[in-house]
């Protein structure tokens, strides 16, 4: 795992956007972002039991695997968005970016790889893209049954009650941290 400031200049969402400004694991905690680097499936398998996942799928994102969906499927991931339930990947194989809005709304992108889990709380804006390689393939573990409900940012969203939360739990969070 990598983590920095997006760069903000135009170009493809898959190249890095490397600013040069790392951001740190504490930084991204004060954000709720959570990361582990799991070698073993037996040690995905514990946090699954430690934190209340009882399912999971797997996805692989590739123009292969997808056909001529994949770039409007690409285009739709990217698409600044929250979810009411934590997102929890693990990298099976292959590699991509999340990106995620740090406090004062700028992006701060994660470049993930083989191994690689993150854990982002429910109420965070963010996005997601492959990298130039095109291929990611994950785990993806839920606490009730698989779903995937992106809400695209817009104002009325401020108000729900998943982003309020998730606001309140980051701010506190950094009252603490200070």
């Amino acid at each position: 795992m990598k983590a920095y400031w997006f760069d903000g200049l135009p170009g493809d969402q898959r190249e890095a956007h490397d600013s040069g400004r790392i951001v740190d694991a504490g930084t991204l905690e004060k954000l709720g972002v959570l990361y582990y680097h799991c070698p073993e499936t037996s040690a995905v398998d514990q946090l699954a039991r430690q934190r209340g996942y009882k399912n999971r799928d797997e996805i692989t994102v590739s123009p292969e695997k997808m056909g001529e969906l994949y770039e409007a499927k690409v285009k739709m991931f990217f698409d600044e968005h929250l979810h009411e339930d934590e997102e929890i990947r693990y990298i099976l194989d292959g590699s991509g970016f999340f990106d995620v809005r740090g406090e004062s709304d700028d992006w701060l992108r994660i470049s993930l790889q083989k191994d690689d889990l993150i854990i982002l709380p429910a109420g965070i804006y963010h996005r997601f893209t492959t990298d130039t390689d095109n291929y990611i393939k994950a785990m993806r573990l839920f606490k009730e049954e698989p779903k995937w409900t992106p809400l695209n940012r817009a104002p009325e969203l401020d108000a729900n009650p998943y982003r309020q939360g998730y606001l309140s739990s980051r701010d506190h969070h950094t009252v603490l941290a200070k």
